[in-house]
């Protein structure tokens, strides 16, 4: 018998769009919080203990949640309401941040104090982060996924630009208690509207007893995916290139270019107008029909832009400066499209555990990468790591295109223009 019944809206296409758009408002209002108090926090153990080790522990208790936790966590998304992850979140960071605020109306605040706090956030963003990733793939029309993954990297480029004057700003003229009231405040703007949508649960294929077993079924799903397997591991390798010759740029400044602080700012900028540029040009134009292209040609040209920065002579800053703004937006249309091609092709009740997984491998990359590149920097100079970085990218980005199941893998991204809706239950 044929059923009258409608699908609700929030099953529809435009209805999943108008929920993850409600969802997303709120979040904007969360990440300019966090980035601001983020900075403050960073800014008071600078002056307070004007310490090389301080500041290397905090930047340790930051990342290593997305390296071990990050895994784990994306089991329990997968197995658990995304929408209630994110609530739960944005919850337990007001809720920390609050008590840190009560120690510094106090005046009873350690530099631990501090490093539990970003602990603790840092676990939060790492159910976070991955349930409003796999959130996404639910509710966004495929077609649209790199458009609002462009989007995404266009709001966090804009947020390194404006939050360091902010936050200088607001240190001049507010206590840090009142500075982290703004997180709270802002946690709270991010969670009011989850309260009111529904983010239907994806369908399981197999019901796994154990989080070990889910775990292995994510890594499964990783390994036996050709297309998959290959494109992340190109993207890690690049990363073991890329970022030691990003994070010597204030070395490439100073010892090159014979630069100072105005330089150095100059450089930043470029870094963050790249990719707001790279992330504004992707959400408009949605990249090429094929999504891997998308990627591998925006791969080239950051390689060919790293490159240049590294055959730079001395007296040509200028040609640097707009060097580094070319590679940094070739590098954002690298990161959404792939992004883009996870929440397309990835399963729904598998995205959390990939997204993580992912994760943790590119995590797991930066410590390498800086590894080999600080040696390599003060032996044959930061130049050679931009040279070398860029010569091997480009070269990486070729070896993608010849490979057919990554180019396959990309096509195989936009079959559909909506997502698997079909695969999503009606359970809240």
């Amino acid at each position: 018998m044929k059923s009258n019944r409608q699908p609700s809206k929030q099953t529809t296409p435009q209805g999943a769009l108008r929920t993850f758009f409600t969802i997303w408002t709120g979040q904007i209002a969360s990440l300019l919080g966090s980035q601001l108090v983020g900075f403050a926090l960073v800014w008071w153990l600078t002056e307070t203990t004007n310490s090389a080790t301080t500041l290397a522990i905090a930047t340790t208790v930051s990342v290593l949640p997305g390296i071990i936790i990050a895994p784990i966590a994306g089991a329990l998304i997968d197995r658990w309401d995304r929408r209630r992850v994110m609530i739960v979140a944005d919850c337990l960071v007001a809720l920390v941040t609050l008590g840190l605020a009560g120690l510094f109306a106090l005046g009873d605040v350690r530099p631990w104090h501090l490093y539990v706090l970003m602990l603790l956030r840092a676990t939060c963003g790492a159910f976070h982060w991955p349930a409003m990733q796999a959130a996404t793939g639910q509710l966004v029309p495929r077609k649209h996924l790199a458009r609002v993954s462009g989007l995404n990297q266009a709001l966090q480029g804009a947020a390194n630009i404006i939050i360091p004057p902010a936050g200088a700003l607001v240190l001049q003229i507010l206590p840090m208690q009142s500075i982290l009231a703004i997180d709270i405040a802002t946690a709270a703007i991010a969670t009011l509207p989850l309260l009111f949508v529904r983010i239907p649960r994806p369908k399981r294929a197999v019901q796994t007893a154990s989080l070990s077993s889910d775990l292995r079924e994510g890594l499964k799903y990783v390994t036996h995916q050709r297309g998959l397997m290959l494109t992340i591991l190109c993207a890690a390798f690049v990363t073991v290139l890329t970022v030691p010759a990003t994070s010597f740029i204030p070395l490439m400044v100073t010892r090159h270019f014979d630069g100072g602080a105005l330089e150095l700012g100059w450089m930043q900028s470029a870094l963050g107008f790249g990719v707001v540029a790279g992330g504004l040009l992707l959400s408009t134009w949605g990249g090429f029909h094929n999504r891997s292209v998308t990627a591998i040609v925006a791969l080239l040209f950051r390689g060919i832009g790293m490159l240049i920065v590294g055959l730079t002579p001395s007296t040509g800053f200028p040609l640097a400066l707009a060097a580094t703004f070319f590679y940094n937006a070739a590098g954002t249309l690298v990161d959404g499209s792939i992004m883009a091609i996870l929440q397309s092709v990835v399963p729904n009740h598998l995205m959390g555990r990939v997204v993580t997984i992912v994760n943790s491998g590119f995590a797991l990359s930066i410590p390498i990468g800086m590894a080999i590149g600080g040696p390599l920097a003060d032996r044959a100079g930061v130049s050679a790591c931009f040279v070398g970085a860029g010569i091997l990218t480009a070269l990486t980005a070729i070896a993608a295109f010849a490979n057919k199941d990554i180019m396959n893998m990309g096509r195989e991204a936009m079959v559909s223009d909506t997502p698997a809706l079909g695969q999503l239950s009606a359970a809240d």
